[in-house]
């Protein structure tokens, strides 16, 4: 799991969408905080859209391995902003394992935190 969630924090901190995108199988299930979307260039058109100097902090707080290829996770996220306040999600991620070896994200639900 941390492997993959390395490649996405460092991908997503150097804002670079397509390398994002790469950390998510071809056809993976991705709600961030918009619409939905399936596949990679949803994910790509989604982090291409987030503001420059955005940055991701990851806590894992749960895991399960349901298969000897599948892990869920459960994440507390704090993403960091230029210009605004840190936003603080939970992030819920099944990861795969492919039939090459490595593990790729198939499955990513946001989830707003509210604070007071």
């Amino acid at each position: 799991m941390r492997g993959v969630l390395d490649r996405w924090k460092a991908a997503v901190d150097a804002h670079e969408p397509q390398r994002v995108a790469a950390c998510f199988t071809e056809d993976a299930i991705f709600q961030g905080l918009h619409p939905y979307s399936v596949g990679r260039q949803g994910v790509a058109d989604y982090y291409d859209s987030q503001p420059l100097g955005m940055t991701a902090e990851y806590r894992i707080l749960e895991t399960r391995r349901l298969a000897d290829d599948l892990v869920l996770g459960y994440l507390g996220v704090d993403f960091s902003f230029t210009d605004r306040p840190t936003l603080g999600v939970r992030l819920g991620v099944l990861v795969r394992r492919a039939a090459e070896g490595g593990w790729f994200i198939g499955h990513y639900q946001v989830s707003r935190l509210d604070r007071p």
